[in-house]
């Protein structure tokens, strides 16, 4: 129980990888989480293989291994032999009714809403994104106009260097006075 206390949506969030364009958690990092051995929770998993579809779980290939472990200055497996699986967020849910400890469900309902906060901040910035494909629209039709805009700051904040004629009046040398009375 305490360790569910100390349990963050964070941590949560950094063992979450997006592998073959879905979001998924792996088999050891679960294990870990749930506070059972990788080889006990895929044995548990095995045992009710029915539960899991190929769109609830999958095995990595080889690429995919080695992709993954190439985040890692050391490999997370320890050297593992096999090649892990991976749990989607409706193979995580199906873990529930797999593994039936406290921990487990407590631990299975905090992941639960982990990936439901991250699809609500998806589905959050999808709508951002939306808007300013709006706003870029409208800028696109002012295009001149905006460019117009733009040349008159320049214009105002890189003044021309012609040279001008200084007006007013000018200090006059006693040669030019004499010169000027003759």
């Amino acid at each position: 129980m305490e360790k569910n206390n100390l349990l963050t949506d964070e941590i949560i969030v950094h063992k979450i990888y997006a592998i073959r364009g879905k979001k998924v958690m792996i088999d050891s990092d679960l294990a870990l989480l749930y506070g059972v051995e990788t080889k006990v929770f895929n044995q548990s998993v095995k045992r009710n293989i029915d539960r899991f579809p190929g769109d609830f779980m999958f095995q990595l290939t080889d690429e995919e291994c080695k992709n993954l472990r190439s985040h890692f200055v050391t490999s997370s497996w320890g050297g593992s032999r096999y090649k892990p699986n991976v749990f989607t967020e409706q193979g995580v849910a199906m873990l529930s009714g797999v593994l039936k400890s406290k921990i487990a469900i407590q631990v299975n309902i905090k992941i639960i809403r982990v990936f439901t906060k991250l699809r609500e901040q998806l589905l959050s910035h999808k709508d951002i994104l939306l808007r300013l494909e709006q706003i870029e629209n409208q800028v696109g039709s002012n295009t001149k106009d905006i460019h117009s805009i733009f040349q008159a700051l320049r214009d105002l904040l890189n003044p021309p260097t012609e040279k001008r004629v200084k007006i007013g009046f000018k200090a006059i040398s006693n040669k030019q006075m004499s010169d000027d009375n003759k």
